[in-house]
């Protein structure tokens, strides 16, 4: 992986401007209006005890960054009967406190989702809920939604109930510290169980590195490509299971709202076995997709390059409601799969939590809860879009600051991509992502290239070609 670089100090004050012009250019809210922050404070002091079971004697606990105070999922897991393995996953329980059409739901439909820039977030709800009376922060009773996922040995996930609940995380653990003595015994092993359940679907659900923005506590930055860490994907595996139940009770319900996405087609495929060949990936004939993916390691370059083309073949996932005759699949996850265990950072998680709720305790759904997911898809694929061209302008910015001043210098490069507009190119230090006029390339390989110019006003970097 690449090499970090820290931007030197000087730079600071022309940080925080380009973060400000990022955030007028794709209108991302910088405060909330008095009136929401008003409903805010009123709220936050709701009595939890009418309708919350009590389960704070549950040893929860949270994992995530270790910075993040807008935490929307506690966990603890126990062995069940026989082979099984029981996932009690507690969800911020945001539906308590935003009710249908108050301030702070109109807020939130405008919003869509939470996004994130390196010297702040534009949160979904008010701090003095996301990141206080909402989240659930081990510093006293919190309002949750608990989902009971049974997990059987071969990793296939149930649910065997839904309820509001009162818990209390006994810590805040961080993906880069927290160690096995601090989490639940069985937690490696429910993470290996769903992933061998994915194996046996043929999924194609690998996590890449990605390009990160990250601060380094005296006000710079610097961009790198972030390892997954084996805590981070262990984490990931409780709201897989999760979602996958979710969405299995949702569906024989008729109702709920699911991420759909395309498997790539024939002529996608045809172009990924020439990338893999490109790469000096051996793809068997026989092997589906989804099997020779999950043999890849994101960590390695050549890996990562071709995960990178598999995803940009299949397309994007986009949100659908529960449609008659139509079963809503997610290629990548080889599955029936929705979304409902984000609800601080996704609008539509809220509804999809109260669907669940209602139809595992035999209660109809709420109308505007139904109607709701008719009307989700459009705002949520605005939001995604707009939160997606802040991270690449954030991304793109930080680009151009750590490579100004190196006009005139050559970079070792690897293709990782080729199309019409040329080569798309990973500089192998620092960890840049950019493009170049190449002809006769493919993916995988090394090139040689001179920086032209770094602008980042414009939050553009060109380069040229070497060898």
């Amino acid at each position: 992986m690449a090499k970090s670089v820290v931007v030197p100090a000087a730079t600071v004050a022309s940080f925080e401007h380009g973060f400000d012009q990022i955030r007028s250019e794709n209108d991302v809210p910088s405060t909330f209006p008095q009136t929401v922050l008003d409903a805010a404070t009123v709220t936050a002091s709701r009595s939890i005890i009418d309708e919350h079971v009590d389960r704070t004697d549950l040893p929860f606990v949270t994992l995530d960054p270790a910075t993040s105070t807008d935490l929307d999922q506690a966990f603890t897991i126990e062995r069940g009967s026989g082979d099984a393995l029981i996932l009690r996953y507690a969800i911020a329980d945001v539906a308590w406190f935003v009710q249908p059409g108050d301030a702070l739901d109109v807020e939130a439909w405008t919003r869509g989702v939470t996004m994130y820039l390196p010297d702040g977030r534009a949160s979904l709800y008010p701090p003095s809920l996301s990141e206080a009376a909402v989240s659930l922060l081990p510093d006293g009773p919190r309002a949750a939604v608990v989902f009971v996922v049974r997990v059987d040995g071969d990793g296939n996930a149930a649910l065997d109930g839904v309820e509001r609940a009162i818990i209390r995380s006994r810590a805040k653990l961080g993906y880069e510290t927290a160690s096995a003595v601090d989490l639940p015994k069985a937690f490696e092993e429910f993470a290996a169980r769903i992933a061998s359940a994915e194996d046996r679907r043929g999924a194609r659900r690998v996590e890449a590195p990605e390009q990160e923005i990250e601060p380094d506590g005296a006000g710079r930055y610097h961009v790198a490509f972030r390892p997954r860490l084996s805590n981070e994907d262990s984490n990931a595996a409780m709201s897989l299971a999760t979602n996958l139940a979710v969405a299995d009770l949702l569906l024989a319900h008729r109702t709920g709202l699911f991420r759909v996405m395309a498997e790539p087609d024939e002529r996608s495929i045809k172009r990924l076995r020439y990338t893999a060949k490109a790469l000096g990936l051996a793809w068997a004939e026989a092997v589906p997709l989804g099997t020779f993916q999950r043999t890849l390691d994101p960590n390695l370059a050549k890996h990562a390059a071709f995960l990178m083309a598999v995803r940009r073949a299949g397309g994007g996932a986009d949100y659908a409601p529960f449609t008659d005759g139509v079963v809503p699949w997610h290629a990548a996850m080889a599955a029936t799969y929705c979304h409902a265990t984000a609800p601080l950072r996704r609008l539509a998680d809220r509804y999809v939590i109260e669907a669940a709720l209602a139809c595992a305790n035999g209660r109809p759904v709420p109308d505007h809860v139904q109607a709701a997911f008719t009307t989700l898809p459009e705002v949520m694929d605005r939001a995604e879009a707009q939160s997606s061209r802040v991270e690449r302008a954030v991304i793109d910015l930080v680009e151009a600051f750590v490579l100004q001043g190196s006009e005139g210098r050559t970079f070792d490069a690897i293709v990782t991509d080729v199309d019409d507009r040329g080569a798309r190119i990973q500089l192998t230090d620092p960890a840049v992502v950019a493009r170049v006029s190449a002809h006769r390339v493919e993916p995988g390989d090394a090139l040689v290239v001179r920086l032209l110019s770094a602008d980042p006003a414009k939050r553009t970097v060109t380069f040229e070609r070497v060898s």
